[in-house]
């Protein structure tokens, strides 16, 4: 049964005159919506912040949704001149894209879901959901016209889908049709093979239409809005408590505790507090003598602590790596060898930083940061990426850990305003009291470009080791 058009068609040729329009007043984040910047004093300590019950993430969650599908997506359909962006899917087979258009009600796709995006004359985007439900009233949901034992109306279903959905498209006759296929960007080629038979088949005459616009899907995850950081700077200042009360006496006790009692301290401390991780968390000693010991150890005075933790909290996650000393009798701070190579990861921090400016790509940026670290006689590495709703997230990634000469195509993205990024590094330096072995000063900490490209810490950055005596 034909479902009734409650838009009129347009023709093709004067919906590329509304697209040029489209392109200059298309809604955009703008400065005036920015989050200030907060300076957090250095000796202030980190304070644990509870998470809100699960009713009320989800009412925040909820608002953060509304204001990207209302703001970020009709802004970018209309830079990239994307007129209709499908995308679909089945149940425990969902697009990457899928998570962050959903409500946090949603746990996964219904059955096959198909989402719509079209964009309109006013510059804003029709959202509809053939399949599954509204999302909290983000999309128009359809349902089936058949009758149910148990209710008034099924769930559309099988033809039923594919009929509507080339109906929809014959209505609103889009110049041009996004699918997420992309051989290189995973955020952009979320339509499974399976899936893209059958829905290639299901446009029949609009394939040719059938564009690929992996920035669409890669920068609308990527781009945040500044209502989420308020709440990404408590879950950060806790991250800095959690690693700060791991790597202190209160978990530590030199000789008897081990690397692996504090890697399982930190998940089950976070796991009390609401939170979860999303990878295992690493905790290395580097020993005078014996260099870097990956593999479980007991914790010994003069041990070079180093932890790499992440969490997730209303699907913002964080990525944090930090440094401890343990005192030897009678030292009262770590050797100044240690604190130097400290000093020189800060500083690395800082010329990365600098060089992050909006619109460069991420293998110019490296090339440039590690010019000027070598310029500034440091020894180091730098494998900066992004973050925000996955772990390592959508847009350009700075270097990797084991590929300094830059990295292709990822590193050839362009740095956006209005991201979050893992600034991920180390210095190594040659350590007098260690007799001149070196030493990895490897850090990592959570920075943002505001909406004016200007880049803050997200808290504040570790530029003291953590102390156990």
């Amino acid at each position: 049964m034909k479902h009734p058009m409650k838009h009129p068609m347009k023709p093709a040729t004067a919906l590329a005159t509304l697209l040029l329009t489209l392109v200059v007043t298309a809604p955009a984040l703008t400065p005036a919506q920015a989050q200030p910047p907060l300076q957090v004093p250095a000796t202030a300590p980190a304070h644990v912040h509870p998470l809100p019950t699960l009713r009320d993430q989800a009412t925040e969650q909820q608002a953060w949704l509304e204001a990207r599908v209302d703001r970020v997506l009709p802004a970018l359909m209309s830079e990239y001149n994307v007129d209709m962006w499908i995308l679909s899917m089945r149940e425990y087979a969902e697009d990457p894209v899928f998570w962050s258009i959903t409500a946090p009600t949603t746990f996964a796709a219904r059955r096959r879901s198909i989402y719509v995006f079209t964009l309109q004359p006013d510059g804003s985007v029709e959202r509809l959901a053939l399949g599954g439900g509204d999302q909290g009233g983000v999309f128009e949901a359809y349902r089936s016209t058949r009758p149910a034992p148990t209710q008034e109306t099924g769930e559309l279903v099988g033809d039923e889908q594919w009929q509507l959905l080339r109906e929809l498209i014959e209505d609103r006759d889009p110049a041009n049709i996004a699918l997420n296929i992309d051989a290189e960007w995973a955020f952009s080629d979320g339509l499974h093979a399976g899936e893209r038979e059958v829905l290639e088949e299901a446009l029949g005459p609009y394939l040719d239409r059938v564009v690929r616009e992996p920035r669409l899907a890669m920068n609308y995850i990527a781009l945040r809005i500044p209502e989420m950081m308020p709440r990404y700077r408590k879950i950060m200042e806790t991250v800095h408590a959690v690693i700060s009360e791991a790597f202190s006496n209160a978990v530590i006790t030199p000789g008897e505790t081990t690397t692996d009692d504090v890697r399982w301290w930190l998940r089950q401390r976070v796991q009390g507090l609401g939170y979860q991780v999303w990878f295992q968390p690493s905790v290395d000693v580097t020993r005078q003598g014996s260099g870097r010991i990956s593999g479980d150890t007991v914790i010994q005075p003069g041990d070079l602590l180093w932890t790499d933790f992440g969490v997730v909290a209303m699907n913002l996650h964080t990525d944090t790596q930090h440094l401890g000393y343990v005192l030897k009798p009678g030292e009262t701070e770590a050797p100044a060898g240690l604190q130097r190579c400290l000093a020189d990861s800060n500083r690395m921090q800082d010329l990365l930083l600098e060089e992050m400016q909006p619109g460069r790509t991420g293998n110019d940026i490296l090339a440039s940061t590690l010019a000027r670290i070598s310029a500034a006689g440091i020894t180091g590495t730098v494998y900066t990426h992004p973050i925000g709703d996955h772990g390592h997230g959508a847009g350009p990634v700075i270097g990797r850990w084991d590929g300094q000469e830059g990295v292709p195509i990822r590193g050839d993205a362009v740095l956006l305003p209005s991201t979050w990024h893992s600034i991920e590094l180390q210095a190594t330096r040659a350590i007098p009291e260690w007799g001149g072995e070196e030493a990895n000063c490897r850090q990592e900490e959570e920075a943002y470009l505001d909406a004016e490209g200007e880049r803050h810490w997200v808290f504040r950055r570790q530029d003291e080791f953590h102390l156990v005596w």
